[in-house]
């Protein structure tokens, strides 16, 4: 304060910082240089957020632009909430904290990668807030996992929703069951889900067959389940899908909370947005093998390795229908 008291010079109010792009440039799908991705790594912006966000009850600091419109307010003296500036201050060491995980798994992957680290940190982003969780009276949400690993890599938590009802916590959990068990076959193969246990899979050449055996398997509970597809869902499998009648009566068309697939064609896409204004129409990329798989006890997490090519399908033993 003495020395900004000698040269004449204000205290500030806002601190607002823009951190070089590090994470864009090292998860681009051109990559990078070595170097290219040190000189991204941003040290002075870094430390003013971290300096501003310490002294909060004085400057405001300020990192996401969307948050520029109300700090405008605030300034007005129209948004008058003690709690704004401790607000502001969470969010920037939210973001440096994702920044500096990105450094790390990118320096860690540089050096030829440390399967288990000694610290890891798993850098989440809010994609948005469900209407409950498991049960009804639990509050949720849904995140994306920004990890350098899971650039590009699927799952059903990337997947564009074509149609339908917005997703809810269980049916990203049976989404996730289905896409993941149907995604470890490589024939024409489809999966029925319900309450995150298959009821029923089938494999042909086929695959309008291999969906009529699917739901054959199980028809009971299929209804009202997750359907997936390892293949393009085009105009004949999206009526079958439509027109197909439960087994059990031979009359009621059956009913599902999600479809998901790889790709539909628009014809395909057309017939399943006429099934039901409920039904989600998800498109999903498979999600890719070799990286980490975590899990949550209380109290810590369960690392392993994912099955990688060691899943369903090698525990798969076909029997024939007499047996």
């Amino acid at each position: 304060m003495e020395a900004l008291s000698g040269h004449g010079i204000s205290t500030f109010d806002v601190v607002v910082v823009n951190l070089y792009p590090f994470y864009d440039k090292v998860s681009s799908l051109e990559g990078v240089e070595f170097q290219e991705g040190i000189e991204n790594i941003d040290i002075g912006g870094h430390t003013l957020i971290r300096a501003a966000g310490k002294n909060h009850k004085d400057v405001l600091v300020v990192v996401d632009p969307q948050d520029y419109p109300a700090l405008l307010e605030f300034l007005k003296g129209t948004l008058d909430d003690p709690r704004f500036s401790r607000y502001l201050a969470s969010k920037a060491f939210d973001h440096t904290t994702a920044y500096d995980s990105a450094i790390s798994q990118w320096f860690r992957k540089e050096n030829g990668g440390d399967q288990f680290p000694s610290s890891l940190t798993i850098n989440l982003s809010l994609k948005s807030l469900l209407r409950y969780g498991e049960n009804p009276h639990q509050k949720a949400g849904v995140y994306h996992d920004k990890s350098l690993s899971e650039v590009n890599a699927g799952g059903v938590a990337a997947a564009v929703q074509h149609h339908g009802m917005e997703m809810s916590y269980n049916s990203y959990l049976d989404a996730d069951a289905a896409w993941s068990c149907v995604s470890e076959f490589t024939h024409p193969t489809c999966v029925v889900v319900k309450h995150t246990n298959p009821c029923g899979v089938a494999s042909r050449d086929d695959i309008l067959e291999a969906y009529r055996l699917a739901v054959q398997a199980d028809p009971v509970s299929a209804y009202g389940g997750i359907v997936a597809f390892n293949v393009e869902v085009d105009e004949a499998l999206a009526k079958e899908i439509r027109e197909f009648r439960n087994p059990t009566d031979g009359e009621t068309r059956m009913f599902y909370e999600v479809v998901i697939a790889p790709k539909y064609s628009q014809k395909g896409l057309e017939i399943l947005r006429g099934k039901s204004k409920k039904l989600r129409i998800l498109e999903a990329k498979k999600h890719e093998k070799g990286k980490l798989s975590l899990r949550q006890i209380g109290g810590g997490w369960l690392v392993q390795e994912s099955a990688g090519g060691y899943g369903l399908q090698s525990y798969v033993r076909e029997e024939s229908f007499r047996k």
